[in-house]
């Protein structure tokens, strides 16, 4: 088989070769449609690239270091970008190369070409794979070509293209990525058109913008919307807010431009254009015999079907995901936006709403009034969980923004460099440790105070340390169980003992690699005049997401802490007349001892013990690596967070999440193992911070790992080795 398709030579018979895409568009050009002159690179060729470099191999590792079905997001992102700087650093064989390269050339020349996935089950009748693999627009050059085919294949393996896969049930490890390369048809207006209206069958929907699609697709400009009634034609147009700008190609990229003022003005569609859309719509809906999403665009008065696909969403049963993954995979100008609201908005309302519920009485409410402040802090704490989701996680796709646009120009062996040029910035956590550091250092100084903490005695700390400890506490706080309904506040003594601790052994300070400032030149000097300034920015915004992604659990902790304190108060009350707490209780049958002084909470069953025939001692665990070096050492198993005040200098932290309370001990630590997985969670920032190795997303690891035994932790492998020997205890 050929190394390119052309379209008029595509066939019902090709279709498992060249994808669903592909076909499609030969299918409406062979009916006569306007198509972009294109061909496809079939699927034979991904094939024979990833059999014959090892790749295949490679990424089901990468796949199967964890089951699949319990991978969280952040796992995902991270097993794609290590995959995807696979496909960045395997160059193509050389005949494979030299034959593709000479067949692009040959069909394009230098046009400027979109180059875009088709893979089999893409754009089906029963699954649609639309923005979830990459596309990339005015690209020129058979080299160029070559390369941005690579990373369209990459692209099978993107977070949300595995997302939707798992959502969708298909077979992950067989599949496989055809790509069509389409001649760049530079409109003055694009857009996309449903021939039926998801959410009306009665209606057609189209959407338009000026200049390319881009800036739809990505929702950074907002569309002129018209509804048509597919039986009267008659029209509904819904015009945005504004027209300020249009996505156009600029020599080798795509930019934002602002809008003439009579554009501005004006929509981009004349009720005659609406019309002849939506006829294309109908044509192309009998021609694939089911409702299409189309994407055309308009040059010279001249209509272009530029892709059209199944719509899924109509009478379906399952609820398309789509809209979620693609939330979490913002361009930069919508990264923009949405830090200024997270930044001038969403923050400061956090931060108020915090210090507001500091400064209400617990201890004056009356019992209904208690009960109503537990309630009102519940609703205030799970609406800004709520906005966590929506925005703060979202906001973290500009570390992976910046960690694609580091990759695709430096291609380093390590895919996580680019987090060296993040690495340093002013998180919250650190301030905190710095400020614990302080204190331990007057400690080291102060032979008869480090003498009074090691036994304990408390009440008698020179007034000096005792002013700058209650300094630490009224920032800070302590180190507070934020567990709902449970009973684990320990007051200042936790810190004391950590301060004590601290002083026992030599400073640490988070790690300043002197690389990242030379890393940073680098990476900067690939790029010259514009593109330059943009990739500047680019890391600039990926700094305050860096920031942010370590932060915001501290924002959120301060409002969940108050809702705690209400919690506290209210067991101090019902315990203080005799109610029987079990320890931990719902926060509803809290709220309902304190409405009802008749009501007595209900012990809950204990769990029945369920025994294993075979014990089964686990000698190596795989994670995922997410902070470089190896260290060995005993096990610290955090399980609560009574467990942090015996954490003792060389200790491993093992736990289920690192938790932003929780970074007090990290100074301490000689590496860091937990659970939950992910470059981007907060255990993987801090560790990294202090240059710790660091594993996370290890299934069982608080069950498979027991403190006091040896372990070591290797943060390049992602692997953790337990030893048969444990350290004696040390506490």
């Amino acid at each position: 088989m050929s190394s390119l398709i052309p379209l008029e030579q595509i066939t019902a018979a090709l279709r498992p070769q060249v994808g669903g895409k592909a076909f499609a568009l030969a299918r409406l050009a062979q009916l006569g449609f306007l198509v972009p002159r294109a061909c496809c690179v079939p699927i034979q060729a991904y094939n024979a690239y990833v059999d014959a470099t090892g790749l295949r191999e490679r990424i089901l590792m990468e796949l199967h270091r964890k089951d699949f079905q319990e991978m969280r997001w952040e796992e995902i992102w991270d097993a794609a970008l290590r995959i995807r700087n696979m496909f960045l650093t395997t160059p193509l064989p050389p005949t494979m190369a030299a034959g593709l390269t000479a067949a692009v050339a040959g069909f394009f020349g230098d046009a400027a070409v979109a180059v875009r996935s088709s893979a089999p089950g893409e754009d089906s009748a029963q699954a649609s794979f639309a923005g979830l693999h990459e596309s990339y627009v005015n690209i020129r050059g058979a080299a160029a070509i070559v390369q941005h085919i690579a990373l369209v294949w990459a692209s099978l393996w993107s977070d949300a293209a595995l997302l939707y896969r798992q959502e969708l049930g298909l077979e992950v490890a067989a599949s496989a990525m055809a790509v069509v390369i389409q001649e760049l048809v530079a409109g003055e207006c694009s857009g996309v058109a449903f021939s039926r209206n998801p959410s009306d069958e009665s209606q057609a929907v189209i959407e338009a913008v000026y200049g390319l699609n881009q800036g739809l697709v990505d929702g950074v400009v907002e569309p002129d919307r018209w509804f048509l009634d597919r039986r009267t034609q008659g029209l509904t147009h819904v015009p945005p807010s504004s027209r300020p700008a249009a996505y156009r190609p600029a020599g080798e990229t795509i930019v934002l431009q602002e809008l003439q003022p009579w554009q501005s003005a004006s929509p981009p569609l004349t009720d005659d254009q609406v019309r002849e859309i939506f006829a294309l719509t109908q044509q192309a809906e009998a021609a694939f015999g089911c409702p299409q999403d189309v994407e055309w665009t308009i040059r010279q008065r001249r209509l272009y079907v530029l892709q059209s696909r199944p719509i899924t969403t109509v009478a379906t049963e399952k609820q398309d995901q789509r809209p979620w993954y693609l939330s979490l995979r913002r361009s930069y100008e919508n990264l923009k936006v949405l830090r200024r609201r997270i930044e001038d908005e969403l923050l400061p309302a956090m931060t108020a709403a915090a210090e507001a519920l500091q400064q209400e009485d617990l201890a004056a409410l009356a019992d209904g009034e208690l009960a109503a402040a537990i309630r009102r802090r519940q609703e205030i704490h799970n609406h800004w969980v709520a906005v966590y989701w929506r925005d703060f996680i979202p906001f973290a796709h500009g570390m992976r923004l910046f960690g694609q646009l580091y990759n695709d120009a430096m291609r380093p062996a390590d895919p996580y460099e680019f987090m060296t040029l993040l690495a340093g910035a002013p998180l919250a956590s650190l301030e905190r440790n710095r400020r614990l550091a302080a204190l331990a250092e007057e400690v080291r100084r102060d032979r008869d105070l480090a003498a009074q903490l090691r036994r304990r005695q408390y009440d008698t700390l020179p007034a000096e340390f005792k002013r700058a400890l209650d300094e630490f506490l009224n920032r800070f706080g302590d180190l507070s169980c934020p567990t709902t309904g449970g009973q684990c506040q320990q007051g200042p003594e936790a810190i004391l003992r950590l301060v004590a601790a601290m002083a026992d052994q030599p400073p640490r300070a988070p790690a300043q690699p002197k690389v990242a400032a030379t890393l940073t030149q680098a990476f900067l000097d690939k790029f010259t005049g514009q593109k330059r300034q943009e990739a500047a920015a680019i890391l600039e915004l990926a700094q305050a997401s860096y920031r942010l992604r370590d932060d915001d659990n501290l924002y959120l902790g301060r409002l969940e802490s108050q809702k705690t304190a209400a919690l506290q108060e209210a067991r101090r009350r019902l315990q203080a007349r005799g109610v029987d707490l079990p320890n931990p209780l719902p926060e509803e049958e809290i709220i309902r001892a304190l409405q009802d002084p008749a009501y007595r909470p209900q012990q809950p069953k204990p769990a029945e013990p369920t025994l294993s025939p075979i014990q089964v001692q686990a000698r190596q665990l795989i994670g995922q690596p997410a902070g470089p070096g190896v260290a060995r050492g005993p096990a610290r198993v955090i399980h609560n967070f009574a467990d942090l005040a015996d954490f003792q200098p060389g200790d491993i932290l093992v736990c289920d999440a690192v938790d932003p309370n929780m970074t007090f001990v990290v100074p301490l630590a000689a590496a860091v193992v937990e659970r939950r997985g992910g470059m981007l969670i907060h255990g993987a920032i801090i560790a990294r911070e202090y240059g710790l190795p660091c594993v996370t997303g290890v299934p069982d690891a608080t069950r498979l790992i027991h403190t006091g035994e040896l372990i070591t932790v290797d943060g390049y492998l992602g692997i953790i080795i337990l030893e048969e020997t444990s350290v004696p205890s040390r506490d």
